[in-house]
């Protein structure tokens, strides 16, 4: 998460089911159930914990049973308290009391959620802390934790958990990750642990990619009860004794054996509710829809294909075709450095629109910016009467769309084929094109120069960037 490039959109589900989904987590109904069932009976110690001796009851009530029955108790009767469930009444005598947030929990989704969110901060704590077993062989005499002993630096911890969880954030939300979401254990310590520039991972860290998923299938089991992941756990078999014989046949290649992950739609809306908090900006499909057309073209800028499209269905669902294609056609308009990108959404948008936009298009045939992609949106749709385009529009569309594909794309295959084909069925293309006058015609032809194969042409790619730079003064 270290990159300052904006983050893909997320689509969210609506609040009211996100609402039922942390209404019917493990971890929230069991704090639900104890703050319910807490009454003038009930104790608790200094640190707000349940007292030992209740913890068995506790654990009856929400029908625990086994060795962990009493930890899963006391889990969730610190939840309770932390989310409000729970208020404590005299600290000295260790009485409690229903707390008022309790009653959100049958209110808004947006109180749910709160109340969910602030569940999570709890969870997330907790996953960050060394387990009991360690704590324990760390105390010293006077009872404090050693944190030397532990090796345990807490905010290095809390970052390397927030750094995971981002990972898995971007993971989901963009395009190039996995269909269903679900990403390996090894692949996301991994991304934490190798440098993207190395090749063979080293022996060493290999063992540190190694160390890192133990550490994060302890605190994926943490963090499952309270919605935040799905999680199938490291198989147990691969931490056994390796002298042991294995207890049946397994699959050495099947990667599942090595733990999975995936985020819920509840753990998505919660990790961008965090990145916001810590002022990240994670924009969400939707954002986008009451705002003007300006907003739109300029927000779906960097936005992957399919997230600009889902964005600009819900901006158009709001407004009435023909106003919506004559707002985005005058947003289209600028001579900025972003202008040809919002031409490009502008295109895409109004490629949404049925033929009803027929009007709109026409107004702008004689416009020096938008009169081309006029043209190509009538000609498409079979309307008669259309004008032919003068070489020199066809010429300045042609450097427009060059440079929306380089800020969408970059050095894309796709617009090396553009280039090639361009120039091929165009003899005399670079001849002409130098004298385009758009801002951004010496840039195209530079990068027409570096993206074209043949060196010829390349070099005189070249040379017509150097002419239209001297024709503008650049």
């Amino acid at each position: 998460m270290s990159d300052s490039s904006p983050l893909p959109p997320v689509r969210l589900h609506l609040e009211a089911e996100l609402a039922r989904d942390a209404l019917s987590t493990p971890l929230l109904t069991r704090a639900a159930r104890l703050a319910r069932w807490a009454g003038e009976d009930t104790r608790v110690d200094a640190g707000g914990g349940l007292v030992e001796e209740q913890l068995p009851a506790a654990a009856a009530e929400l029908g625990l049973t086994g060795d962990d029955a009493a930890a899963y108790a006391s889990e969730a009767w610190r939840v309770a308290v932390d989310t409000g469930l729970v208020e404590i009444v005299d600290e000295e005598e260790g009485t409690v009391a229903p707390g008022a947030d309790l009653a959100l929990l049958t209110g808004s989704p947006q109180d749910v959620l709160g109340v969910w969110l602030t569940a999570l901060e709890t969870v997330l704590a907790d996953a960050s802390v060394p387990d009991l077993d360690d704590l324990v062989d760390a105390l010293d005499e006077g009872g404090e934790v050693d944190l030397d002993a532990l090796d345990w630096d807490p905010q290095a911890e809390q970052e390397f958990l927030d750094g995971v969880l981002g990972n898995l954030y971007l993971l989901t939300v963009g395009e190039d990750g996995p269909a269903d979401g679900t990403v390996p254990l090894p692949a996301l310590a991994a991304s934490m642990i190798v440098p993207s520039d190395m090749g063979e991972p080293t022996n060493d860290v290999l063992e540190q990619v190694s160390d890192a998923m133990m550490r994060l299938d302890d605190q994926f089991r943490i963090l499952e009860p309270v919605g935040l992941v799905e999680y199938q756990p490291v198989d147990e078999a691969l931490m056994a004794d390796t002298d042991e014989e294995p207890a049946a046949a397994v699959d050495e290649t099947d990667v599942s054996r090595y733990g999975m992950v995936r985020l819920t739609p509840l753990g998505l809306y919660g990790l961008r509710s965090r990145l916001l908090e810590a002022g990240i900006a994670a924009p969400a499909v939707g954002d986008l829809a009451d705002k003007g057309a300006d907003a739109l073209l300029d927000g779906t800028a960097g936005f992957p294909p399919s997230a600009a499209q889902a964005e600009t269905e819900q901006w158009l669902d709001r407004r009435e075709p023909l106003t919506a294609a004559r707002e985005l056609l005058g947003a289209a308009r600028g001579g900025d450095q972003g202008a040809p990108l919002r031409r490009l959404r502008c295109q895409q948008a109004l490629s949404l629109v049925g033929t009803v936009a027929e009007p709109a298009l026409r107004e702008v045939l004689d416009d020096p910016e938008l009169g081309g992609l006029a043209r190509v949106w009538l000609v498409e749709r079979g309307f008669e009467d259309v004008p032919p385009p003068s070489q020199d529009m066809v010429f300045w569309l042609t450097v427009d769309t060059i440079a929306a594909q380089l800020a969408a794309e970059g050095n894309s295959e796709e617009l090396q084929g553009l280039v090639e084909g361009l120039a091929q069925q165009h003899g005399g293309f670079f001849a002409a094109a130098w004298r385009v006058d758009h801002p951004a015609t010496a840039d195209v032809l530079e990068a027409m120069g570096r993206l074209h194969p043949d060196k010829k042409v390349a070099k005189e790619a070249r040379k017509a960037a150097f002419k239209a730079r001297s024709q503008h003064g650049g």
